[in-house]
């Protein structure tokens, strides 16, 4: 098949590689905004390069993969939607949950596939996380924990764009948990606080927050991210039921030092960069998508399921702000 590739930043760049060393996939054709980055693309995959989307989808491609900024991503999903072309784009869906819903419509009933990136689906050990939920193995669940710690903060103006910690990096632990729990929701309360870079503190977010979610069958679960942890790139799941306890991430790369006796795990050199903790489930994502375009799966990852990790983050914003439990239902519209 023959894959388009909107935006060949860091991730688009990436997700070149990966694609250009699928069975499936033939031929790319690349483009972006900044010409010397598709040109550079270009050459280094073998790959077309076209002077716009349009041209893109003019130039019969099978599906699409988008990695350009997050403002520019409703407009290329509807494009190629419109064009009636499979289309694969990295979270978020929009800017705002508001651009988000409006894309939802649009591309609702259409019958063109549309997958959102939300790499921790394709991950093994989440994999197995969830499998050993479905399979009653630890029996009925009380308590989750999730975290996601950053060895250092992105740039300023990645931030000052971001829409702020809870949309950025938690909306990562707020769908993996919908995902592996297979529940929804309901309640949260935040707490949040400034105790690195100033920038983050200007651009009025927060570096360091922690969430209490309450699930629609009463499970617990505890949510905490970082923008700054010294040790590396800390990502970690851990589900506790009445039979069994498990995590994912417990791998002799767990950026954390023990101070027990004797205790020499983990033993590897600790997980620095969100790529190479999540490398090889970039690629069984992109792999995936090849399947969403040759029909034999539909999407796993949909634009209503990443807009259900997004009211999540909505509420917990709204917490933060207003120091209290917000209930989904109070921030979610249709």
């Amino acid at each position: 098949m023959r894959i388009g590739i909107l935006g060949l930043g860091r991730i688009g760049a990436f997700h070149a590689e990966t694609l250009s060393a699928l069975d499936a996939v033939q031929s790319l054709v690349v483009a972006d905004p900044f010409a010397q980055a598709a040109k550079a693309a270009g050459e280094r995959f073998g790959a077309e390069v076209a002077d716009s989307p349009e041209e893109m989808l003019a130039a019969g491609v099978d599906g699409v993969v988008v990695a350009a900024a997050t403002d520019a991503h409703p407009a290329l999903i509807l494009a190629a939607v419109d064009a009636g072309v499979p289309v694969f784009c990295e979270k978020p869906v929009a800017r705002t949950m508001r651009e988000g819903i409006e894309v939802m419509k649009a591309v609702r009933g259409r019958g063109v596939p549309v997958q959102i990136g939300f790499n921790r689906r394709f991950d093994a050990g989440f994999v197995a996380a969830r499998a050993a939920v479905r399979s009653g193995e630890l029996g009925r669940l009380h308590t989750v924990r999730s975290t996601t710690l950053d060895p250092a903060p992105p740039p300023a103006a990645y931030v000052a764009a971001s829409g702020g910690i809870f949309r950025d990096c938690s909306v990562h632990d707020f769908d993996i948990i919908r995902w592996v729990t297979g529940r929804e929701v309901t309640e949260v309360y935040a707490v949040g606080g400034n105790r690195g870079a100033d920038f983050i503190r200007e651009a009025g977010d927060a570096d360091t927050t922690g969430a209490v979610l309450t699930l629609d069958d009463g499970t617990i679960a505890l949510v905490s991210n970082s923008r700054h942890n010294g040790r590396g790139y800390d990502v970690r799941l851990e589900l506790h039921g009445f039979s069994d306890s498990i995590a994912v991430g417990l791998d002799d790369k767990l950026p954390l030092r023990s101070v027990e006796p004797g205790v020499r795990f983990p033993a590897g050199v600790p997980h620095d960069f969100f790529m190479d903790r999540f490398g090889d489930a970039y690629r069984a994502e992109l792999a995936a998508f090849t399947e969403v375009v040759a029909g034999t799966r539909p999407s796993p990852c949909t634009v209503a399921d990443a807009l259900e990790a997004g009211w999540v983050a909505e509420a917990c914003a709204l917490s933060l702000r207003e120091h209290r439990p917000v209930r989904i239902d109070e921030v979610r519209a249709t």
